[in-house]
């Protein structure tokens, strides 16, 4: 097995980020907390501490929350949408302008490869920022005919308006921290709502840089808030708070059913994008050449820390065997390290807390009955390495297969079975419903297995084709609501509609 690689020093740019005196963004300002408390900020690769930022409380959202109603009311309301947009675009620049520094906090705040964070920032980051600030402009209403009988000439007009629906409270995880936040502020502001955003408190660095670039970017006051806290704490302040008027989430199904209790109060809106268990369905004349490397990064991308993960893999028979042995030899052959490394593969866990829960359930499919064919350790010393692994002859019996694991673990499963409702029925056989993927040549079968997954994106001879433009989201317990093109802008507005009688 390849030893660990060695760290990369962060640089004297990171090194003065990380050295500064760290508080919450509040009404444009950055401000202390309420109460004296602090997070404790540590590298998952070395477990050194890299910063103390500050941890706000209940008392910080309700700051918060008047600082983002008063903008939403106030300035915010009075810009028009060709302003609105060339902000946004004024932020993805210096997005752009300071992407080293980000990619950089990304990777010792997370632990991911320096490639995976800068690819990530600038597709979802920078040019996501660019695609909703196109949409500022193209906001519509609608003309509807309609003839009402008690119209004095039998003649009237109606018409729609699309409004921002207010406050938004967003609340995201861990596992890609800065698209993250971007993925909730940038279409909240191009609909001309104002966020409170609350970062996972493993990882607020790149939240916090992204208060000081959307000062540099002359947005508002108030129009974007970022409050780093605890989930039980801030979190759930923030998603049981009365002057918020709707809810945006990342995270876990468990959690999410907590935000959605939490928002009955005032019966706020919610998006909820929560875990899933995705199938990858190899039929015997796929491209192997493409099965094989595509599974691999389907399953251990982000250390398996994705909700999108092609963590089920469901292989026809014939071709079960050369399919795993490939995999395994793949996996193998990854590099471990920290994501500064230059060679690096694959970064830490987040946390040992999520090491040891991903070696649970490592143990738990040794102990069902699961062939290993790669992995299935931790590697000694420091960081929250587990190295990628494989489990073949699984069954969706077996808690491997049924439950989110989050992190690097993949479970191979075979089928002979010709009739692609009864593959499907098995694919299907989860709570979730986030993602998955078809591999076939023949795209008479490739649509209508797509057509049987219950999943809200389902690929074919690709795994997980994600774009600022493509609608993302899941059913079942994968969550309520869309991110991403044109349908990732509807929670955040509401529609009115108007009547005139002549």
């Amino acid at each position: 097995m390849n030893a660990v690689l060695q760290s990369h020093s962060p640089s004297a740019t990171a090194r003065e980020f990380l050295a500064r005196r760290h508080r919450l963004f509040i009404g444009g300002q950055w401000v202390d907390p309420a109460e004296k408390a602090d997070i404790e900020v540590f590298d998952p690769a070395t477990e050194e501490r890299l910063a103390t930022v500050p941890r706000g409380g209940p008392k910080d959202i309700d700051r918060a929350v008047a600082a983002a109603r008063k903008a939403f009311e106030g300035e915010w309301s009075k810009i028009n949408s060709h302003d609105r947009s060339k902000l946004l675009f004024r932020l993805a620049d210096l997005i752009d302008a300071n992407m080293n520094l980000a990619v950089e906090l990304e990777v010792l705040d997370n632990g991911m490869p320096r490639m995976v964070a800068h690819y990530s920032i600038a597709k979802f980051g920078a040019d996501y920022i660019r695609y909703y600030g196109g949409w500022c402009t193209k906001i519509l209403g609608e003309t509807i005919p309609v003839s009402p009988q008690d119209a004095p000439n039998g003649e009237s007009l109606t018409y729609t308006r699309r409004e921002p629906i207010g406050v938004v409270g967003a609340i995201i995880p861990w596992n890609a921290p800065m698209i993250m936040a971007i993925l909730k502020i940038a279409p909240a502001l191009a609909a001309g709502c104002t966020v409170v955003l609350k970062p996972a408190e493993l990882t607020p660095l790149t939240a916090l840089l992204l208060g000081d670039l959307i000062r540099q970017a002359g947005i508002p006051d108030g129009v974007v808030n970022i409050v780093p806290g605890y989930g039980h704490d801030a979190g759930a302040a923030l998603a049981a708070h009365d002057g918020v008027d709707k809810v945006a989430f990342t995270g876990s199904t468990e959690v999410g059913k907590k935000i959605l209790l939490a928002a009955a109060g005032n019966l706020k809106r919610v998006t909820l994008e929560l875990g899933g268990k995705s199938p990858f369905v190899v039929f015997p004349d796929a491209d192997l050449g493409r099965v094989i490397p595509g599974a691999a990064r389907g399953a251990f991308f982000l250390q398996g820390q994705n909700c999108m993960a092609s963590t089920r893999l469901f292989i026809h028979e014939d071709v079960f065997e050369k399919v795993t042995r490939g995999i395994a030899q793949l996996a193998s052959s990854f590099r471990l390290g920290p994501g500064l490394a230059q060679d690096s593969d694959l970064g830490p866990l987040i946390s040992g807390e999520q090491r040891e829960r991903v070696m649970g359930y490592i143990d738990a499919g040794r102990k069902s009955g699961a062939e290993l064919l790669c992995g299935g350790d931790a590697p000694p010393g420091k960081g929250h390495f587990v190295r990628p692994t494989l489990f073949a002859r699984t069954s969706m019996d077996m808690k491997i297969a049924r439950e989110e694991i989050f992190g690097p673990v993949l479970c191979a499963q075979s089928f002979s079975d010709s009739d692609l409702k009864a593959v499907a029925a098995e694919a299907n056989r989860t709570i979730y419903g986030l993602s998955g993927s078809v591999w076939t040549r023949d795209i008479s079968t490739a649509h209508r297995m797509v057509n049987l997954i219950d999943s809200g994106q389902v690929s074919i001879n690709c795994h997980a084709a994600v774009d600022p433009a493509i609608p993302f989201g899941g059913n079942r317990q994968s969550g309520w609501g869309r991110e991403f093109g044109r349908e990732g802008l509807d929670p955040y507005l509401k529609t009115k509609a108007t009547t005139v009688m002549f």
